[in-house]
């Protein structure tokens, strides 16, 4: 049995594990597993008419190979947002571009049957793709297709349809808990107003759990427009009745105002997402503007990628590196690993292009008050969902 792996999308803390975890697992059985380095991008630039002069997109994975990866964060498989199905003709390989000579550079291409020639070419049996619902969907696409796959959700915004979980999630939400403690050092001392600014495109988990296990005093969440004059007033009452004088908000990257739009820029990539950030600028300057109150304002971004993983994120992604080979020694594949219920099973590999995970606002959060309430924990699974 031949194997390939890869890691799509943002890196997280937890992709070492799930790897090491793929390749203990297959040479325990005697396979062979080879990495394609930078995502989709790896395959795409591979050329299988050079196999040996394509040596630089894949990496031969064995349990020498990833001894010790567990420990640390990031993938060591690198990684990218490249979606062949979509891929401007300037950005292809120089061998790929005479295959589209009819087509305009900057227009995108479709270059998924070069993907499976070259997947053809290494006698690959099963791939396990790694990723958000972006890589997830190519992934299922390829299936679809006819090459056997496997996918293993990993997201910080934890919004794969189709699992309670997702790798780098848990870290995210443990760095961020850190990160807002040790934060109120400095805006304490100033008697300032926090602006803590997270990662979330359209889904607020992790802003809703940083801001309820912190105990920020307002959090502001993608699924909720808010208004700023009442965020405001909320902000300075907290600030009042805090004994230190300041006040801390957290805010989705993906939040935004009453009437306005999410805030977005520079050019969308493959997947047609634009870079998000800035919110939390905005917030600060109208909190600012609205009570004369000096504000601290910080990002934590890459902070939250940063690092080795939490417990939870070396648990689950070996569990989901395990599930994986088992499934492929039972000659079942088309399925997405998940967590449902606080138990570990299975979905259709395409589960998550059927709909989106979102906070559930009715049962987690006040949105009077802009903080998270959580009304309903009896029958719930440790990790809520």
């Amino acid at each position: 049995m031949h194997l390939a792996v890869l890691t799509g999308g943002g890196d997280v803390p937890g992709l070492n594990p799930a790897i090491q975890s793929i390749v203990h697992e297959a040479s325990l059985r005697g396979w062979r597993v080879t990495g394609f380095r930078r995502g989709w991008a790896g395959p795409l630039n591979f050329n299988p008419d050079d196999i040996p002069g394509s040596d630089t997109c894949t990496m031969n994975l064995t349990a020498e190979t990833v001894w010790g990866i567990d420990r640390t964060g990031g993938t060591i498989l690198k990684t990218s947002r490249t979606k062949p199905s979509r891929t401007k003709k300037r950005d292809l390989p120089e061998f790929l571009k005479a295959k589209f000579s009819d087509v305009e550079d900057d227009a995108p291409v479709d270059a998924t049957d070069h993907v499976l020639k070259v997947f053809d070419a290494m006698n690959i049996d099963v791939l396990i793709a790694i990723g958000g619902d972006d890589t997830l969907s190519y992934a299922a696409h390829l299936h679809e297709q006819g090459l056997p796959t496997i996918c293993l959700p990993k997201t910080m915004d934890n919004d794969v349809f189709g699992t309670d979980y997702c790798i780098g999630f848990s870290t995210c939400v443990t760095r961020s808990v850190e990160l807002i403690n040790r934060l109120r050092t400095p805006v304490g001392s100033h008697e300032r107003f926090l602006v803590v600014e997270l990662f979330g495109r359209n889904c607020g988990y992790s802003s809703l759990y940083a801001g309820y296990l912190a105990g920020v005093d307002r959090t502001l969440i993608a699924e909720v427009p808010f208004d700023m004059e009442k965020v405001a007033d909320l902000l300075a009452g907290d600030r009042q009745r805090n004994s230190s004088n300041y006040a801390i908000v957290v805010v989705s990257e993906g939040a935004a105002m009453t009437g306005e739009g999410v805030l977005e820029s520079g050019e969308a990539d493959a997947y047609g997402h634009r870079k998000l950030g800035g919110i939390g600028q905005v917030v600060g300057a109208e909190l600012k503007r609205l009570t004369g109150t000096n504000v601290m304002i910080q990002s934590l971004a890459y902070l939250l990628r940063a690092g080795a993983p939490d417990a939870v994120d070396l648990m689950v992604p070996k569990n989901f590196g395990s599930m994986a080979i088992r499934l492929i020694e039972a000659d079942r594949t088309g399925l997405m690993v998940a967590i449902k219920d606080g138990k570990y099973t299975t979905e259709p590999a395409n589960i998550h292009i059927t709909g989106e995970r979102r906070v559930d606002v009715p049962t987690m959060y006040d949105t009077e008050n802009y903080r998270p309430d959580i009304r309903q924990l009896e029958g719930m699974p440790m990790l809520l969902r």
